[in-house]
């Protein structure tokens, strides 16, 4: 058990660079990898099911305590992104299929690597937990509907059914998920050694699979995807934090929204992108899942050489967690 910590730690350290490089060979052998692209929807509710295990109760309990900097962080999640990701799509005349998968990357939920960055970022770590929790479970309300209002122009988007495929892919696993916490929790508890490194794999094969269904694809219009990309995660980042500092949130609760904005589940964008869109359609989540590991440490680099939070500040935090 020990050893499976240390692989699934060493895995997760090195997160993006691993995906690059798996990125990379199904780039170069599409074949190996495109069988991956029928799974996609199982291997995000494995991950979905994972995340589930971990919930509590305590995470929702910080909306009563903490009201503001929640609700502040979900206005930044389901607006900030969606509309960002619109107007840079006009901005660099996307293609119609990269359009709508950048808009729909833009109205996913928080990712759950934005926890540990947060923790690193020395953010308020209960925020950040509770933002995740409750922007998972508003997705099959928010997410369809955003991408309705957003991307219908581009592609005829099926609100109804995009609302199911988020309920299977992510509401039951994670029911499932609290569900065997609950009355499995000896054997819960001998998995979670193994967790990191059952998403983390996970992930590499939805991202190995998206790019192996996009290899001609990346030829004409990666530099173009890549360039959204970056732009998008880079103005959810700074506007997430904006919008916090302009509703008066203390430098932990910043930290937290910023992060909280500008790191998406990606995963559900591949999935959905790829059952209700196109394999091109998913290729903005892929590059989206492996830009914002780079960006999420280097922004948390950047933030350990500056100023910290003062002891006011984590006081508050240790409080409530």
């Amino acid at each position: 058990m020990k050893a499976v910590q240390q692989i699934g730690a060493f895995v997760s350290r090195y997160f993006a660079l691993i995906v690059l490089v798996v990125a990379f060979i199904a780039y170069l052998s599409p074949a190996t990898f495109t069988w991956i692209g029928a799974y996609i929807t199982i291997l995000l509710g494995i991950v979905m099911f994972g995340m589930g295990t971990t919930m509590k109760l305590a995470d929702f309990k910080v909306i009563a305590k903490q009201p503001m900097p929640v609700a502040i962080g979900l206005l930044a999640q389901f607006l900030i992104m969606p509309l960002t990701a619109f107007g840079i799509a006009y901005l660099l005349n996307l293609p119609p299929e990269l359009a709508a998968g950048l808009v729909l990357v833009g109205a996913c939920p928080g990712g759950t690597a934005s926890n540990v960055m947060v923790y690193l970022s020395k953010g308020d770590v209960p925020v950040s937990v509770a933002m995740t929790s409750v922007s998972t479970m508003l997705a099959p309300l928010f997410t369809p509907l955003i991408v309705f209002l957003l991307a219908n122009q581009w592609l005829p988007v099926g609100a109804g059914d995009m609302f199911m495929s988020i309920v299977e892919v992510i509401l039951i696993p994670i029911a499932l998920g609290i569900l065997a916490a609950k009355f499995l929790p000896a054997a819960v508890e001998k998995g979670q050694a193994a967790l990191p490194l059952v998403s983390v794999g996970a992930i590499m094969l939805i991202v190995s699979g998206v790019v192996a269904a996009n290899a001609e694809n990346i030829v004409t219009s990666g530099a173009a995807v890549f360039a959204a990309v970056i732009l998008h995660n880079g103005a959810g980042l700074a506007l997430g934090y904006l919008a916090a500092k302009w509703a008066g949130l203390d430098e932990t609760k910043r930290r937290a929204v910023s992060i909280e904005t500008g790191m998406q589940n990606s995963g559900l964008g591949a999935a959905l992108a790829t059952a209700h869109f196109s394999p091109l359609a998913a290729l903005p989540s892929a590059i989206f899942s492996v830009w914002h590991n780079i960006s999420g440490p280097a922004l948390v680099s950047y933030w350990s050489r500056g100023k910290q939070p003062n002891k006011a500040d984590l006081n508050k935090q240790s409080s409530v967690s």
